[in-house]
């Protein structure tokens, strides 16, 4: 059964979503990776907040620590490691065939949360909602960091290793295309022009 939460809780429970939303918009349609990397950071403490609304204060302190401090961390390192400070660097990339693949996604996903906010007002609505008093149970069962850890290390450990190997892979592949970036650029051999004009006042000269 549904609980009837107060309307200061109500109020800012929407806030902070509707905040987290439109920051994630706002993510993924900027064009400068240090601007959209900022937005994310606003959509990390957004749903730290949510977590914490929700009763879950651990996890709400480790969002805004491993991901609203760690991980924008290592994407702040990548971007700076490859250069993409400029918005013109990376404007080849926005082609027509990715901005469809997208706009498909997204359609897929918002079909996806309306199939499930179909379905919770029916047989599945008990299953959607967490009872009022299940974070108490948890804590008294097993402290805040076991009810995390419990899960996390049990039945979805093999999604959490494979997730640090790609974030692992991500930066290795970031640091071997900065290398290549680097050796091009401090391996470029001369212009043909620069060396004409240089020669150009010394045939005036004689001239």
């Amino acid at each position: 059964m549904q609980a009837d939460y107060p309307l200061f809780y109500t109020f800012h429970f929407y806030l902070f979503g509707l905040i987290s939303i439109v920051a994630a918009l706002v993510f993924v349609t900027r064009r400068s990776p240090v601007s959209a990397a900022l937005w994310l950071v606003i959509t990390m403490f957004s749903l730290a907040a949510l977590y914490v609304m929700l009763d879950a204060h651990f996890i709400g302190a480790i969002q805004v620590l491993v991901y609203a401090g760690a991980i924008m961390v290592v994407f702040l390192f990548v971007v700076m490691l490859l250069n993409l400070g400029h918005p013109d660097e990376i404007e080849d990339a926005r082609s027509r065939g990715g901005m469809l693949a997208g706009g498909l996604v997204a359609l897929a996903m918002l079909a996806m949360l309306g199939s499930v906010w179909s379905a919770g007002r029916g047989a599945m609505a008990s299953s959607l909602f967490v009872r009022p008093e299940f974070a108490a149970e948890q804590l008294a069962a097993r402290n805040a960091v076991g009810a995390v850890a419990a899960p996390l290390f049990r039945e979805q450990l093999l999604a959490f290793e494979l997730t640090s190997i790609l974030l692992l892979v991500a930066i290795c592949g970031a640091v071997v295309i900065g290398k290549r970036r680097e050796h091009g650029v401090h391996d470029a051999p001369p212009v043909a022009g620069g060396v004409e004009r240089a020669s150009e006042p010394e045939g005036a000269a004689r001239g």
